[in-house]
């Protein structure tokens, strides 16, 4: 659904941007305890900066909910008319990509602790109930899984971020202005 508004919503804006900054932050904690981090010489410190990527990762899930609903139930700027019909399908296409990997990541992320024993806790609030118990053979799936995600992810966000500055700088359009203010 396509309004003659050049502007996304306030609500659209905020959500966007909130998830931008959850996402963002959740995804390098991640990397950082990935791939500088070990169990050997200091677990414990690791073990809580994993538990922090949880309780910010895990709002991702609610946020998607949120923002798809929103998003279905209230028009969106149209593409510029200078875009071709391939490029405003390519966008269309990044933006479902998009969705499905903030709700593939969070849910990947759950199975792996879950499967590994741990709790999915939210923003130190609350824990997402566990839906399966703990067990190697699961967890031997999804941890692989998150991980590749989370990568693919990184890759296609910053794609998404590559592409609004070329609308912004190159092409010149509003295409980034219309998610950062409305007159």
């Amino acid at each position: 659904m396509q309004s003659n508004s050049q502007y996304y919503t306030k609500t659209a804006q905020v959500i966007h941007w909130i998830m931008a900054i959850i996402f963002i932050t959740a995804w390098l904690i991640g990397f950082y305890s990935g791939n500088f981090l070990s169990y050997e010489n200091d677990g414990s410190f690791k073990g809580d900066v994993i538990t922090l990527h949880k309780n910010i990762a895990t709002t991702i899930i609610f946020l998607v909910v949120i923002r798809i609903f929103w998003r279905y139930t209230h028009p969106v700027p149209a593409l510029p008319e200078s875009m071709s019909p391939m490029m405003k399908t390519m966008a269309h296409l990044g933006h479902l990509v998009l969705y499905l990997l903030l709700l593939a990541l969070p849910i990947t992320g759950c199975l792996f602790s879950w499967s590994a024993g741990h709790p999915a806790p939210v923003l130190y609030l609350f824990n997402i109930p566990q839906l399966i118990g703990e067990n190697p053979q699961i967890m031997s799936i999804v941890k692989p899984m998150h991980i590749y995600l989370s990568w693919f992810a990184g890759f296609v966000v910053a794609g998404h971020i590559l592409m609004a500055l070329k609308h912004h700088f190159i092409d010149k359009d509003n295409v980034l202005r219309s998610m950062l203010r409305q007159k």
